[in-house]
């Protein structure tokens, strides 16, 4: 039973605090899973720490040839940013896609990545954004790549008790590259997804560069289609090369079947046609 609610006023403040009740307290922002999970009992915590007045965990800028997008920054927020739509389109269409505008407005980026579901819509993105998660700790602040920072299902490597994600940081798109976000899903708002696909790619002289195709939810944690985006690397940009790639993915994919997803089956045929899908759209050949 949560017997109290602190606001810390910065980041040094915060670790204190959870340091001090060794375990019985709870990091809170936006509070649409943790709530949720409390009120089921899936998470204990006698003391909640409300992040959202810590002035450094929030905001989005652009330095040192990073885009930077603190972890108590909405989704709504992050889909409304000139600076993401314009350097991140993808991630910017992934927040668009959560939930509700009610749910958006107070669901924050580094609550959805700490939750470590591997439906979640920002996370699918910013896994085919490489980005890196900052992690404060008493012992400083670690930088995680995103591969590395889900476990498994519900779990990530942060230590809830004594560490809080600060914000998460990725490079921007140049002028050679595209990005693409794909969402499968049984109504526009307030589901999760069936599937939902992120792609970055970049291009040199009519060929592939790079690629990065992120699927969810196809296995524990976000997952990273490796086959499909070697394949791609200095093939020409064509529709010929994004079928074989999206046939390479749709086979690394293992979904399962889901009451609430579809069968295994419909769900392995639907990653071939959203990772073609988000490529050829990333790509700029839709």
């Amino acid at each position: 039973m949560v017997e109290e609610y602190i606001f810390p006023q910065s980041i040094e403040e915060a670790l204190e605090i959870l340091e001090r009740y060794n375990g019985d307290a709870r990091i809170i922002a936006g509070g649409t899973d943790l709530v949720l999970q409390l009120r089921r009992g899936e998470v204990k915590a006698r003391v909640l720490v409300d992040i959202t007045r810590i002035p450094e965990l929030k905001g989005i800028k652009e330095e040192d040839g990073f885009i930077w997008v603190g972890a108590t920054t909405t989704h709504q927020e992050v889909a409304e940013s000139p600076l993401i739509q314009a350097k991140a389109g993808l991630l910017a269409k992934a927040c668009r896609s959560v939930g509700s505008l009610q749910i958006r407005n107070v669901g924050t980026i580094g609550g959805n990545l700490v939750n470590a579901m591997p439906a979640a819509d920002s996370a699918i993105a910013l896994a085919a954004l490489d980005a890196e998660v900052e992690v404060a700790g008493k012992e400083g602040i670690r930088w995680i790549p995103i591969t590395q920072f889900h476990e498994d299902v519900g779990k990530c490597c942060v230590n809830p008790c004594l560490e809080l994600v600060k914000g998460v940081r990725f490079r921007p798109l140049g002028e050679n590259e595209g990005s693409s976000f794909q969402r499968l899903a049984r109504r526009q708002a307030l589901i999760l997804p069936i599937l939902n696909v992120g792609v970055v790619v970049g291009w040199e002289e009519g060929k592939f560069s790079r690629a990065a195709i992120a699927i969810g939810p196809v296995a524990p944690v976000p997952f990273r289609a490796r086959k499909a985006e070697e394949y791609l690397k200095g093939l020409p940009v064509s529709p010929e090369s994004i079928e074989e790639a999206s046939r390479l993915a749709q086979e690394e994919a293992q979904p399962r079947s889901s009451l609430l997803r579809g069968s295994a089956e419909y769900r392995k045929d639907m990653v071939r046609v959203l990772v073609r899908r988000a490529l050829m759209e990333a790509a700029k050949l839709a």
